[in-house]
């Protein structure tokens, strides 16, 4: 437990953004998984769904959530998956 008062702002802020940093990352889940799914079926939409996953990722990685080489590495993963998806 915090014993100063400027602990316990500190305490506040990290939750706050611990908060924040959760919805940016499940986001950018959620979009990397529509992307397989879609690449998965077959939609005709799997390219549209890669452009607002790449944008949720470059996100993160702008807000610090991940680090940019991360944020590089899953693009391009995630782009050799879709495309060997459409073989």
């Amino acid at each position: 437990m915090a014993n100063t008062k400027s602990q316990m702002k500190r305490d506040r802020q990290n939750e706050r953004r611990r908060l924040r940093n959760k919805a940016v990352r499940s986001e950018m889940r959620t979009r990397v998984k529509n992307v397989l799914s879609a690449g998965e079926s077959g939609e005709d939409d799997g390219g549209e769904a890669l452009r607002m996953a790449i944008k949720r990722i470059d996100k993160a990685a702008s807000k610090g959530v991940i680090h940019k080489n991360q944020a590089s590495r899953r693009k391009s993963r995630l782009t050799r998956r879709l495309a060997a998806s459409g073989d």
